[in-house]
This record gives C-alpha cells, sequence and structure tokens, in this order.
C-alpha cells in the first residue's frame, strides 16, 4: 500500500510545519503580536490537514481490508510505528499552541 506511505510522509511534513508555526508564534507574541497569531492560526490549519491526512490514512486501511482482509503483518507494525510517533508529535504542538494564549 504506497498510498499509506505517501500519507505518512504527508502527515509528517504537516506535523513539521505545525511545530514550526508554533514555534515561530511563540517567539514573535511580544514583538509582532499581529504576526504571530497569524503564525498559531497557520499551525493549527496544519494540524487540520494532517488530521484529514490521517482520516484518509484510517480510510484506505479499512478499503484494503475490506478487499483483501488484514494488511501484512509488516505493514501494520510501520504504520503502528508512525503512527504512535504522529500522535506524540501532535500532543506536544497542541501543548505548544495552547501554552501560547496561557
Amino acid at each position: 500500500m504506497k498510498i499509506i506511505k505517501c500519507l505518512a510522509d504527508k502527515i509528517e511534513e504537516e506535523l513539521n510545519d505545525a511545530q514550526s508555526y508554533a514555534e515561530l508564534a511563540e517567539r514573535w507574541k511580544e514583538e509582532e503580536p499581529e504576526t504571530a497569531d497569524l503564525f498559531l492560526e497557520l499551525s493549527k490549519e496544519e494540524m487540520g490537514h494532517m488530521e484529514r491526512l490521517h482520516n484518509e490514512a484510517v480510510r484506505q486501511i479499512e478499503e484494503y481490508r475490506e478487499k483483501h482482509g488484514e494488511p501484512p503483518e509488516g505493514m501494520k507494525m510501520l504504520y503502528d510505528y508512525l503512527h504512535g510517533k504522529h500522535i506524540e508529535k501532535a500532543k506536544m504542538i497542541k501543548v505548544m499552541q495552547g501554552m501560547y494564549n496561557a
């Protein structure tokens, strides 16, 4: 399922962008609050993109299961590893976003 690899790669990119924007928001919130607010908004939008990509990965896996049964064990292990990594990074980004307004 090459599409799952593609989706996982794009999820990673969105998470990296969301983190970068959250860091920029924190960096500029005192000197340039309007721009910092923009960075925070962009960070949240990137998280929305990530969520949409994740939902598509889930849909693809379910479709595969319906047509072919369970995915190969190696594929499941890789997806589970990447999914866990993405969840942890998403949690950290959400904390960063939350701290912006604290």
